[in-house]
């Protein structure tokens, strides 16, 4: 039985494994050697070996799974914190300007539970509880819509550049268009 490299395991292939480290830990208490239960079990002889230490030194509590190493996970007490103190807004947190980023969510995330997460996984927690991503409109406090309309309207139509008319061109700016 080969295990992919890195892991990437189910709850149901986290079980599988265990199982094969227990039918072990029943071969070592039979006086089987590893070559033997390698072989049996289908694993390299350097895993049986490992889990002979593991099971010497702690017993069968030693070869159990630990379960998975996944990803941080905030409690549901953790993320209503988390939204708390995302209300606050920026500046309450020691950011000058009005923007929360992902960066500064994690960073945040990190200083409240001392958890780590990843830019991605800031994401991927976020979208999970109904936040999305927002751009702010970059407009000056000052505009006047209305006038924009009238310049535009008014303006722009005496301004703007008369359009060329359409007629045989070459793409070369040495040679002109033939006739």
């Amino acid at each position: 039985m080969r295990y992919a490299q890195g892991g990437g395991l189910t709850d149901a292939g986290r079980a599988a494994r265990e199982r094969v480290r227990l039918q072990a830990v029943e071969r070592f208490e039979g006086g089987q050697k590893n070559r033997e239960i390698a072989a049996a079990l289908r694993v390299s002889e350097r895993s049986v070996e490992r889990w002979r230490r593991q099971w010497r030194e702690r017993g069968e509590a030693g070869v159990l799974s630990r379960g998975s190493p996944g990803r941080p996970r905030l409690s549901e007490k953790q993320i209503a914190r988390l939204e708390r103190e995302l209300e606050r807004g920026p500046l309450a947190h020691g950011w000058a300007d009005q923007r929360w980023t992902l960066a500064r969510i994690k960073t945040l995330i990190g200083r409240l539970f001392h958890v780590s997460y990843t830019v991605e996984g800031t994401w991927l927690l976020l979208k999970r509880h109904g936040w999305s991503w927002q751009q702010p409109a970059r407009r000056a406090i000052e505009r006047d819509d209305a006038a924009v309309e009238a310049w535009k309207k008014e303006t722009w139509p005496r301004v703007r550049a008369p359009r060329r008319r359409v007629t045989a061109g070459s793409s070369s700016r040495t040679k002109p268009a033939s006739r």
